[in-house]
């Protein structure tokens, strides 16, 4: 049964503007260790690519976040919420700390997905009980 639907679009020039406002700090605020890795070896091979890569993760986590009806409060927390992908690019939620207790407490499962295109980001998520 579904529990919550969530949806984000998100504009790749903005997330621009914040890492050349902010720099690294504004993608280690939103990226777990892992991705903040990824973005840092995309970002140096390809920049725009690296900037896509963030968008699509900045907008997952928005999505999964109103799935949850819990917006950007605890235990939701960016760091807590990881984007990644199975061996075939599925994108996989994989979730951290008070976030995956309160989480698995619910019994509940996600499915997730991202697109990009050159000046926007967009994600879907679907969240069910189990």
């Amino acid at each position: 049964m579904i529990y919550g639907i969530g949806t984000d679009i998100c504009d790749v020039r903005r997330i621009r503007a914040s890492v050349e406002r902010h720099g690294e700090r504004f993608a280690a605020k939103v990226l777990s260790d892992a991705e903040l890795k990824t973005w840092k070896a995309r970002s140096a091979r390809w920049p725009e690519r690296g900037l896509r890569y963030l968008a699509t993760r900045f907008s997952a986590k928005e999505s999964f976040s109103k799935a949850i009806g819990l917006g950007m409060r605890m235990p939701m927390s960016w760091k807590l919420c990881e984007i990644t992908n199975e061996r075939s690019g599925k994108p996989v939620i994989v979730l951290h700390g008070e976030l995956k207790t309160w989480f698995e407490a619910q019994g509940l499962q996600a499915h997730i997905t991202v697109t990009d295109e050159t000046d926007y980001a967009a994600s879907f998520c679907v969240v069910e009980t189990r």
